[in-house]
Formats: structure tokens, sequence, C-alpha cells
């Protein structure tokens, strides 16, 4: 007889916190605003409509408070919008807007710390021995290894009781062949089994399918991955065919797109009413000053899906024949003085939200490399294109990590298209906003790769 689980519970019981967390405080802050059953109403049910449709909820054993940190981000930023609205649904007249955002900046705050608290209280529960399950690995390849470092986190509470396979081993967590291990998962109650695939015959693994289903045990099955998996990977079903998609791109979807160009749309033009419209005719002043030539400086890259486009930014460089196939280099003769200046402050590349605007680029995002550039590199450096599967952007994860300019090692290169390929597989708008403060912070320190 298996022991009771009381896991099922903690979603109900967490709902019913964050709603007690989000009565209590509007009825104790703005009773004039609560005490009314269709705000009630309203309140309620747009917070647990909100969280339903971002899937906020559903949690799993290896969850930690990090874990769904972006979905709890959309899911204040939505119900913050709600939560706003009903001043004018209900045509209530707002005496001081502060005084509601602080009630609605202390709700959030409520709800962060009872998360703190309750992963907090999870982990250590975890670790004096509740909440745990018991498990066994069928098969034993490479794989295990990696499972075994889930496993062995006792935060997680997992019981890690040995492996079966049918080759020979001399580990202590050995158990014998496969067709051993039904005695043994019954007499010491495992609760989860994983299986690797790959090292079944299918008339194996059909039994143990049907072994775990009479004997209410979950079954894991880890499929044979000829070591192709990714950290990106994700499954597609095409009727009850799972279809391993290897790289998932976040922007690919229809409300990351939308989302993403709205940012730019907004970020730019604000940048160019602001800020172009009265530095391009200084800056026109400027460089003719020192340096006869255009005010831009206009080079063909390559952008999205490797798409050619025509790059903007201020002439920092006194025209030159060489300018499409050299990068500029420390005590680069051809930098003006003006330039030098703009370069080291990241001026030179403002007139790219030109570029954002029109389409061709993003505010964040791979830098884009001349043509010669990728003609070289999408051969020299291993999946050099995967960068290419979203716009190029004026700034972006590599630049802000110290990977930018000049390319004087290998290691330059292939650190800049590691991260590069981190933007592209983790996007989030946070990350955008992380990266984009990181920028200015950067240009107000100076850089020393910005020459």
């Amino acid at each position: 007889m298996r022991t009771k689980s009381y896991s099922n519970l903690i979603i109900p019981l967490t709902i019913i916190v964050h709603l007690i967390i989000i009565n209590g405080i509007l009825w104790l802050f703005t009773p004039e605003l609560y005490l009314n059953i269709w705000a009630f109403v309203y309140y309620n049910c747009s917070w647990l409509i909100i969280a339903h449709q971002l899937k906020f909820y559903p949690t799993g054993r290896r969850e930690v408070f990090m874990t769904n940190i972006r979905k709890l981000c959309y899911l204040y930023a939505i119900y913050g919008l709600a939560y706003f609205s009903w001043f004018g649904l209900a045509g209530i007249k707002v005496t001081s807007v502060y005084y509601y955002i602080f009630v609605y900046l202390l709700i959030c705050a409520c709800l962060t710390l009872y998360r703190i608290v309750f992963y907090e209280f999870v982990r250590h529960y975890r670790l004096k021995g509740g909440n745990f399950v018991k498990v066994v690995v069928i098969g034993r390849d490479k794989n295990l290894k990696k499972i075994r470092r889930i496993f062995d986190h006792p935060q997680f509470g997992y019981r890690y009781c040995g492996f079966f396979d049918d080759g020979p081993s001399n580990s202590p967590t050995y158990h014998g062949p496969v067709m051993g291990c039904f005695r043994y998962i019954i007499d010491n109650r495992i609760d989860e089994v994983y299986c690797t695939a790959a090292k079944l015959s299918k008339e194996q693994l059909q039994n143990l399918i049907n072994f775990a289903d009479n004997n209410l045990i979950k079954l894991k099955i880890i499929p044979d991955n000829k070591e192709i998996f990714t950290r990106s990977m994700s499954i597609e079903q095409y009727d009850n065919i799972p279809v391993l998609k290897l790289r998932t791109v976040p922007l690919e979807t229809e409300v990351a797109f939308v989302a993403k160009r709205a940012f730019d749309l907004v970020f730019s033009t604000i940048a160019i009413v602001t800020l172009l419209s009265w530095l391009i005719p200084l800056m026109y002043v400027l460089i003719k000053l020192e340096s006869p030539g255009p005010l831009f400086f206009k080079q063909r890259r390559h952008g999205l899906n490797r798409g050619a486009f025509w790059c903007i930014k201020f002439r920092s460089m006194a025209p030159s024949t060489d300018s499409d196939t050299k990068m500029a280099t420390k005590n680069d003769m051809r930098v003006t003085k003006i330039g030098r200046i703009i370069r080291k402050t990241s001026i030179d590349e403002l007139p790219q939200f030109l570029n954002v605007f029109m389409g061709d680029m993003s505010v964040v995002g791979p830098r884009p490399h001349m043509e010669k550039h990728t003609s070289d590199y999408e051969i020299s450096v291993d999946k050099y294109l995967v960068r290419h599967f979203v716009k190029p952007g004026i700034t972006g994860l590599a630049q802000v990590q110290g990977f930018r300019g000049e390319i004087n090692t290998p290691a330059d290169i292939l650190n800049r298209i590691r991260l590069d390929i981190l933007y592209v597989e983790k996007w989030s708008l946070w990350l955008d906003l992380k990266i984009i403060f990181k920028t200015v912070l950067n240009a107000i320190r100076g850089e020393e790769k910005a020459y």
C-alpha cells in the first residue's frame, strides 16, 4: 500500500493564499473600492483567468524560485492593467494615482514574498526527508549520468535507488538485469521509473508499460537521442506521434513577434524624435568641420534570414577603400578625432534607430556583420548562421558581456556567437530590457574595446 501524497493540494492552497493576499490588501487599503460585489468578482476572476491563460500554476518537482520568474512578471504586468482598468469600467474618480500604484506594488511585493517563503519551505521540507519520490532507471547509457545530477539534488525530493541493465556493471547502484526490476519495484515501493528506450526491445518496453499501468507507477521514457539533444529542444505533437524540434526560437510565435516589433517601433520613435532630431544637425556640423565626406556611413550587412540591408551609422572615419572589408582596430589611423569620441560613447550607432524604425533591425539582437565577415564565418564558425534566425540589434547580449569590436583571437568570435545563440534561444522582453539597461551603463562607464 502506497503512502498518501498531499502534493496535489499544493496548487489549490497556493491559489487560495494568493487570493487571500490580493483580497486582504484591497480590503485594508482601499475599502471604498473593494467593498463592492462587482469589484470583488472582477479582481478575483481576472487574476484566475490571467493566471490560467499564462499556465502559471502547474508546477513541477524541479521548480525553484527563478523557474517561472518570467511568467510571474507577465502576470504582474497584465493583472496590473486589469487592476487599473476597473477604475474606468466602474467610473471611479481617482484622488491619488500614486496611492493606488502603491497598493498594487504592495500586492506584488506580498505575492513575491510568499513565493520566496513557499520555495524555501519546500526546499527545507525535502531536505529533511519529506515529499520525496523513489526512482529507479531501467537501461544504462550516457544520459543516466546527466539524470543523476538532478536526482542527487536533495531539495528536489528524489531518492535514487539504482538502475537495471542487461549489461554487466560494477556500480554499487546496479541491481541486475532488466527482467529483475519488477519484483524490486514492488518490494521497495518505487514511485517513478525512468526507462532508456534505446536499451530495451519493443517487447521489454511494452511489458514495462503494462506493469507500470497495473501498479500505479509513473513511467517516464528517455528517447534514443543519438546525442543530438539541445537545450532549446521542444516536442511537437503530430496526431499521436511526438516530433522533436531541436531548436525552438521564441520569436517565431506571433505574440512574441508582435510584442518585440511594437517595442521596437515605440522605442525607435522616441529615440528619433527626442534624440536624433537635434543630434543629426549637430553631428553634421562636427563631422563636416573635421573631414570631408557624408554625414552617414552606410554599409551592406546581413540581417534576418541572412538578408542584406544598409546599416546606417554616423561616419567616424575618413573615407577609404577598405571600409567594407577591414574592421576598426586599436589606434586605427582612419578614425577621426570626433570619430574617436562618438565611437567610445557608441553615439555612432544611434542612427541605427532609423533601421529599427524601418524594420531591418531591432533595438536588441545579435550585432549585424558586414557581408565579407558573414561569408568567412559561416564556413569557419560552427552554427554561425543560427544568429540570423532573428533580426540584428543595435546592442546585444554578446556586446554587453564585453565581446564587441575587433576580433583578435578565435575565442572572441566563438564567445560572441555562443552568446548570440543563447539570446536567440532565450529571448524575452525582460531580457531585452536588461540588455538595454546594461548598454546604457557601459556607455557611461566607457568600454575597453570601444575604439
